[in-house]
């Protein structure tokens, strides 16, 4: 059986298409449980001190991003909403010119449209796990071990 999952391409903040041309697609997934160990999927290096890997559902994606201290710090923003989950180490988390102190347990929401960026402050690698709903379309390559069906 599969389900059928209906998503703009583009979206605004407020969920509406963008422009009166943008059409929806139809993207079919299944059903099906899926089973996997972080440990075991494949991961990309963004940069230096920076690696991520993804799992991804029917409407959300999963982000684990491993930061290392002297890591080059990269202040960005986006559209959609991002909740981070810090799994391990210890970080100051710039959000929008406030610095949140976070540590293993500590969970933020990033607003859309906020500037923010990780710097890792001790000794052990930050496991920084991002959830992002709807999906980040630009994240989709993460993911393609998964083999849904397109």
């Amino acid at each position: 059986m599969r389900k059928h999952y209906w998503a703009l391409n583009e979206i605004s903040v407020d969920g509406l298409a963008e422009s009166p041309d943008q059409r929806c697609e139809e993207i079919q997934m299944t059903d099906r449980v899926m089973f996997y160990n972080w440990d075991e999927i494949e991961g990309e290096v963004v940069r230096p001190g920076v690696t991520r890997k993804g799992f991804r559902g029917d409407d959300v994606m999963l982000v684990m991003n491993t930061l290392a201290q002297g890591m080059e710090l990269s202040p960005h923003s986006h559209t959609f909403e991002q909740v981070v989950y810090i799994v391990q180490g210890t970080v100051n988390f710039h959000v929008d010119g406030e610095v949140y102190e976070a540590s293993a347990g500590s969970v933020i929401r990033i607003p859309p449209h906020k500037e923010h960026f990780a710097e890792p402050t001790g000794d052990v690698p930050v496991l920084n796990l991002d959830v992002f709903a709807p999906m980040r379309q630009d994240y989709m390559h993460l993911v393609e071990y998964q083999n849904f069906e397109d």
